[in-house]
């Protein structure tokens, strides 16, 4: 598949096999996007901002203004996917204002883009991150009512219940006492307290690798990223919610297949568009800050 080059004059930077515009996703959508690649992006992935009760420099809304807001973008993805393709979306934690209790409003977001899109919810991820900052400060550090928040939740939504979709392509390596089963080529067998009966053969296969979990646990706490070495140098600001490749990675590979299409419509520092690329699949991204598109030039 070809990229085509958008007529209008959005700022834009490409590679071999991919675009990035500076610009409202809205529009861009709706006027370059669904005039060329109405039903043949197979994956978007992509992080919009979320609905904190505190303003942020990449911009965010609350309560029904954001589920409106999100719905409407939701209804252009759908508009884009294949009839096989996945929306999977990252839609992280808020907390109530002025007290320790957890908003609904993220669950209440993903409800309503999943009903009002009509699209099906394939399957719920955790992202884990071990070493991220404990918060929010007030409960957490000061107060010590709460603990730290360190995961948010992936969501995976589909035109079909049965979207293109292939674990053997993340497997994860076999643990050391996995390993010694497998050569040994047998295992206590039998009927469990849970009632579930494992068979003589049950871990004898070597599928060169274990399915993996639906918690993915990864750190974004590297120093010395190119990404942020060449933004400081250019002193460019750097994108406060970069996501660790790991995760963008995980979904292409278990969603796509080389050469397909990748979309982000909230890239930042356009993660997804370099894991896309290491990957060989075709990626569109659409950034608005333009400070943030021009470090995510950087990437590349």
């Amino acid at each position: 598949m070809d990229i085509i080059k958008p007529s209008q004059k959005w700022h834009r930077y490409s590679t071999n096999n991919g675009l990035c515009l500076n610009g409202d996703c809205k529009e861009i959508i709706t006027k370059y996007m669904l005039k060329n690649y109405a039903g043949k992006v197979q994956l978007i992935f992509t992080s919009p901002p979320f609905p904190l009760n505190r303003k942020k420099n990449y911009g965010n809304l609350n309560g029904d203004e954001y589920i409106d807001w999100l719905c409407s973008i939701g209804g252009l993805l759908k508009s884009l996917l294949s009839e096989d393709g996945s929306l999977v979306i990252e839609l992280g934690n808020a907390w109530n204002p002025g007290e320790p209790t957890v908003s609904t409003l993220p669950i209440e977001a993903l409800l309503a883009l999943k009903n009002r899109c009509d699209f099906h919810l394939c399957q719920e991820f955790i992202y884990y991150n071990p070493a991220k900052l404990p918060g929010p400060t007030e409960w957490v550090n000061k107060r010590r009512e709460r603990v730290k928040d360190s995961f948010t939740r992936i969501w995976w939504l589909s035109n079909s219940p049965h979207p293109k979709s292939n674990n053997s392509n993340v497997l994860q390596e076999y643990s050391s006492q996995m390993k010694k089963l497998i050569k040994r080529g047998s295992y206590n067998s039998g009927l469990r307290p849970s009632e579930h009966k494992i068979s003589d053969t049950a871990f004898s296969n070597n599928n060169l690798g274990s399915i993996p979990a639906n918690v993915l646990i990864a750190s974004n706490t590297t120093s010395n990223d190119p990404y942020l070495i060449k933004c400081k140098e250019q002193e460019l600001s750097i994108h406060p919610a970069r996501m660790p490749y790991t995760i963008p990675s995980f979904f292409i590979k278990m969603l796509t297949d080389e050469k397909d299409l990748v979309f982000d419509c909230f890239a930042g520092s356009n993660t997804t568009g370099k894991c896309a690329e290491m990957l060989n699949r075709m990626w569109i991204s659409t950034e608005i800050n333009c400070e943030y598109f021009e470090g995510s030039k950087l990437r590349f």
